[in-house]
């Protein structure tokens, strides 16, 4: 089993940045493809990026393209999100999650762990 830990949540104005960073647990972390969600009030879960076992697969949501970068080191067992031209539109809480799968999906339900979430709220 994968328990994940997200950190680096935070109170950001629009147009700064922020590194969001998952640490896992468990042994078999090499294994998983790793994706970053996030869920606004009201709102359904959706992908924001993702990358697979190998780190050279990597996708993005059209929203986030060219400002968000997804990262993992295997040796610390972590993935990171680094966060750029923040707006307020990507206020929501962002969870880390694991997927058996080779190749991310921006599907929710195909990952098997999901970590407890970390608020980021950017203002106008």
């Amino acid at each position: 089993q994968v328990q994940l830990l997200e950190s680096g949540g935070g109170l950001v104005q629009a147009g700064g940045s922020l590194r969001l960073s998952c640490t896992a647990s468990g042994r078999m972390f090499r294994t998983y493809s790793m994706g970053w969600f996030r869920q606004a009030p009201g709102k359904e879960r959706e992908f924001v990026a993702g990358i697979g076992w190998s780190a050279d697969s990597t996708y993005y949501a059209d929203s986030v393209k060219g400002r968000f970068t997804i990262s993992r080191d295997n040796a610390k067992n972590t993935v990171y999100l680094q966060m750029n031209s923040l707006k307020p539109e990507d206020t929501a809480i962002y969870y880390c999650a694991a997927d058996r799968g080779v190749v991310p999906t921006m599907n929710p339900g195909a990952y098997d762990y999901w970590g407890q979430g970390t608020q980021v709220t950017v203002s106008s």
